[in-house]
């Protein structure tokens, strides 16, 4: 059965699409005592308040009506931003050669953030080029993000 995230995107998904836009990401999250949901968009052209708006417009009805969301939410549609969290597979490869940051669990050499170029990932672990090349255990990160250079 499908989570919260993967449901939504299953329904909104074509509508999206259809205005001309694509999802970076959805995410459903408690904060305190209330629930976000979270939808990402991201179009080649950038996205704006007014995009963020038609969207909202377009799919709040048939969030409603599909009513598979037990818990009262309050809806967010935003976009990815220039500094974009990577959280699915299709992130990382979209990011090979580029400059991200790395939040750690636990320290890797001291440090429990890793700036550096991401040149690979697999199943267990990614690799942050700075001087060398390191490999680091994915299960041991709690975020990775790109950074813009504002150079």
């Amino acid at each position: 059965m499908p989570n919260i995230e993967e449901r939504t995107e299953e329904i909104i998904k074509p509508i999206i699409q259809n205005l001309g836009y694509s999802i970076y990401d959805i995410q459903y999250v408690k904060e305190g005592k209330d629930y976000y949901l979270r939808i990402f968009i991201d179009s080649k052209n950038g996205i704006g308040l007014e995009d963020c708006e038609k969207v909202n417009n377009a799919i709040t009805d048939i969030l409603d009506e599909k009513d598979y969301i037990k818990e009262s939410y309050f809806l967010e549609i935003s976009s990815p931003g220039i500094e974009r969290i990577l959280r699915k597979e299709q992130h990382l490869k979209d990011n090979i050669g580029n400059k991200v940051s790395v939040s750690l669990f636990k320290p890797l050499d001291k440090s429990k953030q890793i700036i550096g170029t991401l040149e690979k990932f697999d199943n267990e672990n990614i690799y942050i080029k700075d001087k060398d090349v390191l490999k680091i255990e994915r299960k041991n990160i709690s975020l990775i993000k790109t950074v813009y250079d504002w150079n």
